[in-house]
């Protein structure tokens, strides 16, 4: 299978990361009426004048008290982009938004009513720069957006933005994906990670594959209200190795064990909130108790112990911690090398921010082997011109 590359005409303004925001401003140009938005230059900033007027006078208006969820503001973009675009645009080749798939049928009572709220929020910002259909067709494109939208990271798989990428969302779902999509610019480009042969189905995943069967269907069902039937969910070979217990001279019940699944699930639900309204600090400790307890039971290798690494990973990052994130990632790699297919943008990452923190503490030796690690993975994943390899392969050459 040739790798594809899918313009993207509906992509929302970038949301950077609380976290890098500040650093990533220096040298990019900025809107001199609201200065909120940012642009890698004069000329991205032209061409997203037609979206961006949507929102500067809103902007300028709401000041600080401008805060539409990435959702609506996407929501915003296709309503413009629908009126000045009445035929199907370069995205809608094979798939146009409009048909995409709602599952309106199979929406709860609370999905529906975080669907009103966000169209409330709609009418609240944009109410004087859009024309919008009735309530009942803002209800089925919510729903549309939130079945179909892609999530745009960078290299690290920080969160960007969110997008919709009609011709790519016609592929359906596999734990088992032969593609991977990734990011260059407003495209998004398909390529393959698996022999594909002529007549073959092309399979990409919608969720993260590191969890076991039991959660990754839950997943599935909870945001596209299906049940994969892939050769992974079918034989749940993984599991054994994704759900590890220790080895211990009394092993734990099987009621023991359930009870620290249940546990870990409350403790990933619990952290996400606590992001929230906790210090970073106090975020550390959480990640350090709950790793404690669930490890009295469960293995390093356990995905329940890694996805709280992960995050304690994360808070030490954003600490400074550089030791701190360093010990954890070292815990993670391993495994995650295991779990997750083989050409993963998760591992790729995880080598990638490993290799950054060994050069940030002169590790040179590690860090080159680990940045090599991440290029192996990305020039499958990404391809080889793409500028986050020239970008990991100026960082080798400076060190």
């Amino acid at each position: 299978m040739k790798n594809r590359a899918f313009t993207d005409l509906w992509m929302n303004g970038l949301r950077l990361d609380d976290m890098i925001i500040s650093f990533l401003k220096e040298g990019l140009s900025k809107c001199g009426r609201c200065k909120q938005a940012f642009y890698c230059n004069v000329e991205c900033q032209k061409e997203d004048w037609p979206m961006h007027k949507l929102e500067c006078s809103a902007m300028c208006i709401f000041g600080q008290k401008w805060n539409p969820s990435e959702t609506v503001r996407l929501t915003a973009r296709i309503l413009a982009k629908q009126k000045i675009h009445s035929e199907r645009t370069q995205s809608e080749k094979l798939l146009s938004v409009k048909e995409f798939e709602s599952h309106l049928d199979k929406l709860d009572n609370e999905k529906r009513e975080l669907i009103q709220n966000d169209i409330a929020a709609l009418h609240h910002f944009y109410s004087k720069h859009i024309e919008y259909p009735d309530n009942a067709a803002l209800v089925v494109l919510f729903a549309q957006v939130n079945c179909n939208g892609f999530t745009i990271e960078d290299e690290e798989l920080s969160h960007l933005g969110s997008a919709v990428f009609p011709d790519v969302a016609l592929m359906n779902h596999s734990c088992c994906p032969n593609v991977i999509v990734t990011y260059k610019g407003t495209l998004a480009e398909v390529r393959a990670v698996q022999e594909i042969e002529p007549g073959d189905e092309v399979f990409t995943s919608y969720i993260d594959l590191l969890y076991s069967t039991e959660d990754r269907n839950d997943r599935l069902r909870d945001s596209y209200f299906f049940t994969c039937d892939c050769r992974e969910c079918t034989t749940k070979e993984k599991d054994k190795e994704k759900l590890e217990i220790r080895k211990l001279n009394d092993p734990p019940s099987a009621e023991v064990v359930q009870g620290m699944i249940r546990y870990a699930r409350n403790m990933i639900e619990e952290f996400r909130r606590a992001k929230h309204y906790k210090s970073p600090s106090e975020l550390l400790e959480v990640c350090e108790l709950s790793l404690d307890k669930m490890g009295s039971v469960f293995e390093d290798s356990n995905v329940y112990m890694l996805h709280m690494m992960y995050q304690a990973m994360g808070v030490c990052l954003y600490m400074q911690d550089w030791e701190g994130a360093l010990r954890h990632g070292q815990k993670i790699i391993k495994p995650y090398s295991k779990h997750y297919p083989l050409y993963s943008l998760n591992v790729a990452s995880m080598w990638l921010k490993l290799g950054r923190l060994y050069m940030a503490l002169e590790n040179r030796t590690a860090g080159m082997k680990a940045l090599k690690k991440a290029i192996g993975i990305m020039e499958v994943a990404h391809g080889k011109d793409h500028l986050y390899i020239s970008e990991i392969k100026k960082e080798l050459e400076d060190h």
